[in-house]
């Protein structure tokens, strides 16, 4: 027992590690699920519509698109980072068990996985970024008055 304390005391880091990436991965998952469905409602207005609205539809429809590939490459570091997470307990414990002295490997899991977080963050910026270019179309097209100043800067 005195030998797997410090073990578990170890092991706390990579547990919140997973408990924040599994919130983010909330998140994520979220806001696939309204791209893809707002995809398909402009797909279905589509059909019905010519001339410039029709180029401002699928415009739209192109950028969500976007936004959903970058939400998969997201969603798919998050997880790597997860899983990352995961082999480094399991890695400790096994190690400690063992008498292995593979503090290396350890590391450069860690590394690793907060690579893979900080790669899944970045896209996620970028989702964004995305989404607030596709509001920018929609509120463009939908006014006849002049659009706000804050709507003229590029995203």
């Amino acid at each position: 027992m005195e030998q797997i304390i410090p073990d578990l005391r170890d092991a706390v880091g990579p547990v919140i590690l997973i408990s924040g990436v599994g919130l983010l991965l909330l998140t994520m998952t979220n806001r696939l699920g309204r791209a893809i469905d707002r995809a398909r409602i402009l797909k279905r207005e589509l059909g019905a519509l010519e001339g410039p609205e029709r180029q401002r539809i699928q415009s739209q429809i192109n950028i969500l698109y976007r936004r959903a590939r970058i939400i998969r490459a997201s969603i798919l570091f998050a997880v790597v980072s997860a899983l990352l997470a995961s082999l480094l307990m399991a890695t400790i414990f096994i190690a400690s068990s063992m008498e292995w002295h593979i503090a290396w490997f350890v590391a450069y899991t860690f590394i690793a996985c907060l690579a893979s977080l900080c790669a899944s963050l970045i896209a996620f910026i970028g989702d964004i970024n995305l989404s607030l270019h596709a509001l920018k179309l929609e509120l463009d097209g939908t006014s006849t008055a002049q659009p706000s100043p804050f709507l003229k800067t590029k995203i």
